[in-house]
Protein backbone atom coordinates (compact mmCIF):
# COMPACT_ATOMS: atom_id res chain seq x y z
CA UNK A 1 0.00 0.00 0.00
CA UNK A 2 2.80 2.43 0.98
CA UNK A 3 5.60 0.66 -0.87
CA UNK A 4 7.01 3.86 -2.38
CA UNK A 5 6.85 5.88 0.85
CA UNK A 6 9.99 6.58 2.90
CA UNK A 7 9.61 7.30 6.63
CA UNK A 8 12.42 8.86 8.67
CA UNK A 9 11.72 7.83 12.27
CA UNK A 10 13.31 10.20 14.80
CA UNK A 11 11.09 8.99 17.64
CA UNK A 12 11.59 6.71 20.59
CA UNK A 13 9.66 4.96 23.38
CA UNK A 14 6.07 4.21 22.28
CA UNK A 15 3.75 6.67 20.49
CA UNK A 16 6.15 7.57 17.67
CA UNK A 17 7.59 4.07 17.16
CA UNK A 18 4.05 2.66 17.09
CA UNK A 19 3.03 5.18 14.42
CA UNK A 20 6.04 4.35 12.26
CA UNK A 21 5.54 0.60 12.78
CA UNK A 22 1.94 0.91 11.56
CA UNK A 23 3.18 2.74 8.46
CA UNK A 24 5.88 0.08 8.04
CA UNK A 25 3.28 -2.67 8.35
CA UNK A 26 1.44 -0.93 5.50
CA UNK A 27 4.54 -1.25 3.33
CA UNK A 28 6.52 1.95 3.94
CA UNK A 29 10.32 1.93 4.18
CA UNK A 30 11.05 3.03 7.76
CA UNK A 31 14.51 4.17 8.87
CA UNK A 32 14.86 4.39 12.64
CA UNK A 33 17.46 6.92 13.77
CA UNK A 34 18.83 6.23 17.26
CA UNK A 35 21.20 7.95 19.62
CA UNK A 36 24.72 6.57 20.15
CA UNK A 37 25.49 3.78 22.63
CA UNK A 38 22.02 3.22 24.14
CA UNK A 39 19.63 3.83 21.25
CA UNK A 40 15.90 3.96 21.86
CA UNK A 41 15.19 4.30 25.59
CA UNK A 42 13.05 1.16 25.56
CA UNK A 43 16.00 -1.04 24.59
CA UNK A 44 16.82 -0.90 28.30
CA UNK A 45 13.25 -1.25 29.59
CA UNK A 46 13.47 -4.78 30.92
CA UNK A 47 13.41 -7.45 32.01
CA UNK A 48 12.10 -9.30 30.19
CA UNK A 49 14.81 -9.45 27.53
CA UNK A 50 15.01 -12.07 24.79
CA UNK A 51 18.01 -14.35 24.23
CA UNK A 52 19.71 -11.59 22.15
CA UNK A 53 19.33 -9.06 24.95
CA UNK A 54 16.52 -7.10 23.29
CA UNK A 55 13.77 -5.90 25.63
CA UNK A 56 10.21 -7.09 25.06
CA UNK A 57 9.06 -3.46 25.21
CA UNK A 58 11.36 -2.43 22.35
CA UNK A 59 10.43 -5.47 20.28
CA UNK A 60 6.71 -4.70 20.56
CA UNK A 61 6.75 -1.57 18.35
CA UNK A 62 9.81 -1.69 16.11
CA UNK A 63 9.37 -4.34 13.43
CA UNK A 64 9.56 -3.46 9.71
CA UNK A 65 12.34 -0.91 10.27
CA UNK A 66 16.06 -0.49 9.70
CA UNK A 67 18.29 1.17 12.30
CA UNK A 68 21.12 3.68 12.08
CA UNK A 69 22.89 5.50 14.90
CA UNK A 70 23.41 9.23 14.40
CA UNK A 71 24.71 11.81 16.87
CA UNK A 72 22.88 15.00 15.96
CA UNK A 73 25.34 17.00 18.10
CA UNK A 74 28.02 16.08 15.56
CA UNK A 75 28.09 18.18 12.38
CA UNK A 76 28.73 15.27 10.04
CA UNK A 77 25.80 13.25 11.42
CA UNK A 78 23.55 16.31 11.49
CA UNK A 79 24.26 16.95 7.80
CA UNK A 80 23.63 13.29 6.99
CA UNK A 81 20.32 13.40 8.84
CA UNK A 82 19.22 16.47 6.89
CA UNK A 83 20.18 14.71 3.67
CA UNK A 84 18.01 11.75 4.66
CA UNK A 85 15.14 14.12 5.43
CA UNK A 86 15.54 15.71 2.00
CA UNK A 87 14.86 12.32 0.41
CA UNK A 88 12.07 11.24 2.74
CA UNK A 89 8.30 11.45 2.35
CA UNK A 90 7.60 11.68 6.08
CA UNK A 91 9.56 12.55 9.21
CA UNK A 92 8.15 11.61 12.61
CA UNK A 93 9.78 12.85 15.81
CA UNK A 94 8.87 13.22 19.47
CA UNK A 95 11.56 15.60 20.69
CA UNK A 96 10.63 18.25 23.20
CA UNK A 97 10.10 21.76 21.90
CA UNK A 98 13.34 23.41 20.78
CA UNK A 99 15.52 20.29 20.97
CA UNK A 100 16.01 19.93 17.23
CA UNK A 101 16.07 23.67 16.57
CA UNK A 102 18.98 24.13 19.00
CA UNK A 103 20.91 21.70 16.80
CA UNK A 104 20.02 23.62 13.63
CA UNK A 105 17.49 21.03 12.51
CA UNK A 106 14.46 23.23 11.87
CA UNK A 107 11.38 21.35 10.59
CA UNK A 108 9.92 24.45 8.91
CA UNK A 109 13.10 25.04 6.93
CA UNK A 110 13.34 21.39 5.91
CA UNK A 111 9.71 21.46 4.76
CA UNK A 112 10.37 24.56 2.64
CA UNK A 113 13.32 22.84 0.94
CA UNK A 114 11.38 19.61 0.27
CA UNK A 115 7.96 20.40 -1.21
CA UNK A 116 6.73 16.81 -0.79
CA UNK A 117 7.85 16.23 2.80
CA UNK A 118 5.39 15.74 5.68
CA UNK A 119 6.70 16.31 9.22
CA UNK A 120 4.80 15.00 12.25
CA UNK A 121 5.86 15.84 15.81
CA UNK A 122 4.35 13.99 18.77
CA UNK A 123 4.50 15.70 22.17
CA UNK A 124 3.07 15.06 25.59
CA UNK A 125 1.29 18.34 26.20
CA UNK A 126 1.40 20.31 22.95
CA UNK A 127 3.96 21.91 20.69
CA UNK A 128 4.68 24.82 23.07
CA UNK A 129 5.19 22.67 26.18
CA UNK A 130 8.50 21.22 27.29
CA UNK A 131 6.86 18.81 29.75
CA UNK A 132 7.84 15.16 29.39
CA UNK A 133 4.70 13.35 28.32
CA UNK A 134 4.82 9.92 29.90
CA UNK A 135 1.60 7.93 29.59
CA UNK A 136 0.92 7.73 33.34
CA UNK A 137 0.97 11.51 33.72
CA UNK A 138 -1.26 11.97 30.69
CA UNK A 139 -3.74 9.38 31.95
CA UNK A 140 -3.92 11.34 35.21
CA UNK A 141 -4.35 14.78 33.67
CA UNK A 142 -6.74 13.77 30.86
CA UNK A 143 -9.39 12.55 33.29
CA UNK A 144 -8.93 8.85 32.54
CA UNK A 145 -7.74 7.80 35.98
CA UNK A 146 -10.66 9.54 37.67
CA UNK A 147 -13.09 7.23 35.83
CA UNK A 148 -11.05 4.01 35.96
CA UNK A 149 -11.02 1.51 38.82
CA UNK A 150 -13.36 0.30 41.52
CA UNK A 151 -15.99 2.88 42.56
CA UNK A 152 -14.78 2.73 46.15
CA UNK A 153 -11.07 2.58 45.36
CA UNK A 154 -8.35 4.91 44.17
CA UNK A 155 -8.12 6.31 40.64
CA UNK A 156 -6.47 3.71 38.40
CA UNK A 157 -4.44 3.77 35.21
CA UNK A 158 -5.45 1.61 32.25
CA UNK A 159 -3.44 -1.63 32.09
CA UNK A 160 -1.61 -0.67 28.89
CA UNK A 161 -0.06 2.67 27.90
CA UNK A 162 -3.23 3.56 26.06
CA UNK A 163 -2.61 7.32 25.79
CA UNK A 164 0.61 6.60 23.91
CA UNK A 165 -1.12 4.00 21.76
CA UNK A 166 -4.01 6.28 20.78
CA UNK A 167 -1.63 9.16 20.04
CA UNK A 168 0.48 6.85 17.88
CA UNK A 169 -2.56 5.76 15.93
CA UNK A 170 -3.70 9.39 15.63
CA UNK A 171 -0.28 10.26 14.22
CA UNK A 172 -0.47 7.45 11.67
CA UNK A 173 -3.97 8.57 10.63
CA UNK A 174 -2.84 12.19 10.27
CA UNK A 175 0.18 11.17 8.19
CA UNK A 176 -1.96 9.03 5.91
CA UNK A 177 -4.38 11.93 5.45
CA UNK A 178 -1.49 14.25 4.57
CA UNK A 179 -0.11 11.72 2.09
CA UNK A 180 -3.55 11.41 0.49
CA UNK A 181 -3.88 15.20 0.29
CA UNK A 182 -0.44 15.46 -1.27
CA UNK A 183 -1.34 12.84 -3.84
CA UNK A 184 -4.62 14.53 -4.76
CA UNK A 185 -3.23 18.05 -5.07
CA UNK A 186 -2.11 19.23 -8.47
CA UNK A 187 -0.21 22.16 -6.91
CA UNK A 188 2.46 21.96 -4.19
CA UNK A 189 0.93 21.70 -0.73
CA UNK A 190 1.97 24.62 1.54
CA UNK A 191 4.51 23.75 4.24
CA UNK A 192 2.02 24.73 6.96
CA UNK A 193 -0.37 22.01 5.78
CA UNK A 194 2.42 19.44 5.78
CA UNK A 195 3.37 20.20 9.41
CA UNK A 196 1.49 17.95 11.84
CA UNK A 197 1.38 18.16 15.62
CA UNK A 198 -0.09 15.38 17.76
CA UNK A 199 -0.13 15.44 21.56
CA UNK A 200 -0.79 12.61 23.98
CA UNK A 201 -3.04 14.75 26.16
CA UNK A 202 -5.23 15.90 23.25
CA UNK A 203 -5.54 12.33 21.96
CA UNK A 204 -6.43 11.13 25.45
CA UNK A 205 -9.04 13.86 25.99
CA UNK A 206 -10.63 13.10 22.63
CA UNK A 207 -10.84 9.44 23.66
CA UNK A 208 -13.17 10.30 26.54
CA UNK A 209 -15.92 10.17 23.87
CA UNK A 210 -19.31 9.35 25.48
CA UNK A 211 -18.03 9.72 29.05
CA UNK A 212 -16.90 13.25 28.29
CA UNK A 213 -20.14 13.99 26.47
CA UNK A 214 -22.17 12.77 29.46
CA UNK A 215 -20.41 15.35 31.61
CA UNK A 216 -20.80 18.08 29.01
CA UNK A 217 -24.54 17.43 28.75
CA UNK A 218 -25.23 17.11 32.49
CA UNK A 219 -22.60 19.45 33.91
CA UNK A 220 -21.71 16.73 36.42
CA UNK A 221 -18.38 15.05 36.98
CA UNK A 222 -18.04 11.52 35.62
CA UNK A 223 -17.35 8.86 38.24
CA UNK A 224 -15.79 5.44 38.40
CA UNK A 225 -18.09 2.55 37.50
CA UNK A 226 -15.64 -0.31 37.81
CA UNK A 227 -16.76 -2.96 35.34
CA UNK A 228 -20.24 -1.48 34.96
CA UNK A 229 -21.42 1.02 32.35
CA UNK A 230 -22.95 4.42 33.17
CA UNK A 231 -25.55 4.17 30.40
CA UNK A 232 -26.32 0.44 30.08
CA UNK A 233 -27.29 -2.48 32.33
CA UNK A 234 -26.39 -5.30 32.49
CA UNK A 235 -23.07 -4.40 30.90
CA UNK A 236 -20.36 -5.72 33.20
CA UNK A 237 -18.41 -8.60 34.68
CA UNK A 238 -20.11 -11.52 36.41
CA UNK A 239 -18.65 -14.56 38.14
CA UNK A 240 -19.75 -17.87 36.66
CA UNK A 241 -19.24 -21.07 38.65
CA UNK A 242 -15.64 -21.46 37.47
CA UNK A 243 -14.39 -18.13 36.10
CA UNK A 244 -15.36 -14.57 35.19
CA UNK A 245 -17.39 -13.61 32.15
CA UNK A 246 -18.71 -10.32 30.79
CA UNK A 247 -22.14 -9.58 29.38
CA UNK A 248 -22.94 -6.48 27.32
CA UNK A 249 -26.64 -5.77 26.80
CA UNK A 250 -26.92 -2.79 24.47
CA UNK A 251 -30.46 -2.99 23.09
CA UNK A 252 -33.95 -3.77 24.32
CA UNK A 253 -34.03 -6.91 22.15
CA UNK A 254 -30.73 -8.08 23.64
CA UNK A 255 -32.21 -7.56 27.10
CA UNK A 256 -35.11 -9.88 26.36
CA UNK A 257 -32.74 -12.44 24.82
CA UNK A 258 -30.40 -12.23 27.83
CA UNK A 259 -33.19 -12.59 30.37
CA UNK A 260 -34.63 -15.59 28.52
CA UNK A 261 -31.23 -17.30 28.05
CA UNK A 262 -30.34 -16.75 31.72
CA UNK A 263 -33.71 -17.96 32.94
CA UNK A 264 -34.59 -14.62 34.57
CA UNK A 265 -38.30 -15.08 33.97
CA UNK A 266 -39.46 -12.58 36.59
CA UNK A 267 -37.34 -9.81 35.09
CA UNK A 268 -38.24 -10.75 31.54
CA UNK A 269 -41.93 -10.37 32.34
CA UNK A 270 -41.58 -6.95 34.00
CA UNK A 271 -42.66 -4.23 31.50
CA UNK A 272 -40.78 -1.60 33.52
CA UNK A 273 -37.54 -3.19 32.26
CA UNK A 274 -38.45 -3.16 28.58
CA UNK A 275 -36.50 0.09 27.97
CA UNK A 276 -32.92 1.04 28.73
CA UNK A 277 -34.03 3.93 30.96
CA UNK A 278 -36.25 1.57 32.94
CA UNK A 279 -33.41 -0.88 33.42
CA UNK A 280 -31.04 1.85 34.58
CA UNK A 281 -33.61 2.86 37.22
CA UNK A 282 -33.50 -0.72 38.59
CA UNK A 283 -29.80 -1.42 38.10
CA UNK A 284 -29.26 -2.99 41.53
CA UNK A 285 -32.17 -5.40 41.12
CA UNK A 286 -31.04 -6.55 37.68
CA UNK A 287 -27.38 -6.95 38.69
CA UNK A 288 -28.21 -8.89 41.86
CA UNK A 289 -30.55 -11.31 40.11
CA UNK A 290 -28.15 -11.79 37.19
CA UNK A 291 -25.16 -12.38 39.46
CA UNK A 292 -27.01 -15.03 41.47
CA UNK A 293 -28.16 -16.87 38.38
CA UNK A 294 -24.82 -16.78 36.54
CA UNK A 295 -22.94 -18.17 39.55
CA UNK A 296 -24.91 -21.40 39.18
CA UNK A 297 -23.29 -22.73 35.98
CA UNK A 298 -19.93 -22.71 34.22
CA UNK A 299 -18.64 -19.93 32.01
CA UNK A 300 -18.71 -22.23 28.97
CA UNK A 301 -22.38 -23.03 29.63
CA UNK A 302 -23.40 -19.37 29.72
CA UNK A 303 -21.23 -18.30 26.77
CA UNK A 304 -22.78 -21.02 24.62
CA UNK A 305 -26.32 -19.99 25.62
CA UNK A 306 -25.64 -16.28 25.12
CA UNK A 307 -23.97 -16.81 21.76
CA UNK A 308 -26.99 -18.81 20.56
CA UNK A 309 -29.27 -16.02 21.80
CA UNK A 310 -27.08 -13.37 20.07
CA UNK A 311 -26.25 -11.67 23.36
CA UNK A 312 -22.75 -10.08 23.45
CA UNK A 313 -20.72 -12.01 26.02
CA UNK A 314 -17.22 -13.31 26.54
CA UNK A 315 -14.83 -15.03 28.91
CA UNK A 316 -12.29 -12.89 30.78
CA UNK A 317 -9.09 -14.31 29.32
CA UNK A 318 -5.49 -13.90 30.34
CA UNK A 319 -3.02 -12.24 27.99
CA UNK A 320 -1.49 -15.57 26.97
CA UNK A 321 -4.93 -17.08 26.38
CA UNK A 322 -5.75 -14.21 24.07
CA UNK A 323 -2.43 -14.36 22.21
CA UNK A 324 -2.81 -18.09 21.56
CA UNK A 325 -5.63 -17.13 19.22
CA UNK A 326 -3.29 -14.96 17.11
CA UNK A 327 -0.12 -15.70 15.16
CA UNK A 328 1.91 -13.69 17.69
CA UNK A 329 5.70 -13.92 17.78
CA UNK A 330 8.19 -13.28 20.61
CA UNK A 331 10.35 -11.47 18.04
CA UNK A 332 7.96 -9.57 15.76
CA UNK A 333 5.11 -9.21 18.24
CA UNK A 334 1.36 -9.21 17.74
CA UNK A 335 0.22 -9.32 14.09
CA UNK A 336 -0.72 -6.01 12.44
CA UNK A 337 -4.20 -4.72 13.24
CA UNK A 338 -4.22 -3.01 9.83
CA UNK A 339 -4.05 -4.86 6.47
CA UNK A 340 -0.27 -5.06 6.63
CA UNK A 341 2.60 -7.54 6.56
CA UNK A 342 5.61 -8.35 8.74
CA UNK A 343 8.74 -8.17 6.59
CA UNK A 344 11.58 -7.28 8.98
CA UNK A 345 12.26 -8.14 12.63
CA UNK A 346 12.97 -5.23 14.98
CA UNK A 347 16.53 -4.11 14.16
CA UNK A 348 19.52 -4.35 16.43
CA UNK A 349 21.06 -1.01 17.36
CA UNK A 350 22.79 0.44 14.24
CA UNK A 351 22.26 -2.89 12.47
CA UNK A 352 21.99 -1.15 9.11
CA UNK A 353 24.23 1.84 9.81
CA UNK A 354 27.00 0.99 7.35
CA UNK A 355 24.50 0.10 4.63
CA UNK A 356 22.53 3.32 5.09
CA UNK A 357 25.65 5.49 5.17
CA UNK A 358 26.72 3.96 1.88
CA UNK A 359 23.41 3.69 0.03
CA UNK A 360 21.06 6.07 1.81
CA UNK A 361 17.41 5.35 0.97
CA UNK A 362 18.57 2.96 -1.78
CA UNK A 363 19.23 0.45 1.01
CA UNK A 364 15.47 -0.23 1.00
CA UNK A 365 15.32 -1.05 -2.70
Amino acid sequence: MLNSIKILDLSRVLAGPLATMILGDLGAAVLKVEKPRTGDDTRGWGPPFDERGESAYYLSVNRNKKSIVLDIDEERDRAFLLNLAAGADVVIDNFRSGTLERRRIVPGEVLESNSRLIWCTITGFGEDSERIGYDLVVQAESGWMSITGDPGGEPMRVGVALADIIAGKDAAIAVLAALASRGLSAAPVPASERRIHISLVESARAALINVGQNSLVTGREARRWGNQHPNLVPYQLFQAADRAIVVGVGTDRQWQSFAAAAGLDELSADPHLDTNAGRLAQRDRIVAASAEKLRSRSAAHWIERFHRARVPAGIVKSVLESLREAAASPVTGIPPSVPGTVRLPPPRLDEHGAEIRTLGWRAFA
